[in-house]
């Protein structure tokens, strides 16, 4: 019987979500949850290999097990075996070849910015602390030009497993509440770091350190040395995926 759940988790203590031989990671603890409850070595797979530090508010994931169990009784056990940092929102069976990676439409990201001058004790595991001023007019319009199909190598993070870097944005902007911003993107797929990649150039825009009109060249060059740094991995999270 295959399965598929939805989960968030903090990231935060986590090496990512890939097993990894030393380090704690989301997909070691679960598949250490299923065997607990179950009794069985389950792989579990997801929409999404997060990095060290990102955060996830719906990701999806499947296995399957040799034995059928009521998709709430599977939600309840895991919910009592894993830490309080991970949590399975949803539970329900799926079809034999569902692949959560393969059969999304499209994922979501956040990332959240505290603008001012001291960090919040609240947001400081959740938003990247920049203390100086941000022109928000000006890192809207450079994130505009990032809709539609583009050529991302310029935020392709060193070691891309990714066979190109063409990709297609369908969302790319700010909001803002009092000192938090938020930056949403939307795309049919991610390279590595690409979100963090971006932010990086954006958060330069609105420094004035680069104009917001300079993103379709930047974009264009395919060098990744011409973009800006990579932002901190804790203002990252797995918003949505859509099948």
């Amino acid at each position: 019987m295959r399965y598929k759940l939805t989960i968030e988790y903090d990231g935060t203590d986590y090496h990512g979500w890939q097993v990894q031989p030393n380090g704690r990671t989301i997909q070691a603890v679960l598949q250490g949850a299923l065997t607990q409850m179950t009794g069985e070595s389950a792989a579990v797979v997801a929409a999404g290999r997060t990095d060290a530090g990102v955060h996830a508010c719906g990701q999806m994931i499947s296995f399957a097990l040799q034995r059928a169990l009521p998709a709430e009784m599977l939600q309840r056990g895991l919910n009592a075996l894993t830490p309080p940092d991970l949590c399975v929102t949803a539970a329900e069976v799926a079809g034999d070849g569902f692949d959560p990676r393969r059969a999304a439409r499209s994922r979501v990201y956040t990332y959240r910015i505290w603008n001012a001058r001291w960090m919040s004790p609240f947001w400081r595991r959740y938003a990247w602390h920049v203390p100086r001023p941000l022109a928000l007019d000006s890192m809207r319009s450079a994130a505009a030009h990032l809709i539609g199909e583009h050529d991302f190598s310029s935020f392709q993070a060193a070691g891309c497993e990714a066979k190109q870097p063409v990709r297609r944005v369908l969302r790319s902007d700010l909001d803002h509440s009092d000192q938090l911003i938020t930056y949403t993107i939307e795309a049919t797929g991610f390279l590595r770091h690409m979100v963090r990649n971006i932010i990086g150039t954006l958060v330069e825009v609105g420094l004035g350190e680069r104009g917001a009109a300079d993103l379709p060249a930047l974009l264009a060059a395919r060098n990744r040395t011409l973009a800006g740094p990579t932002a901190p991995a804790c203002g990252l999270c797995l918003q949505r995926v859509n099948y």
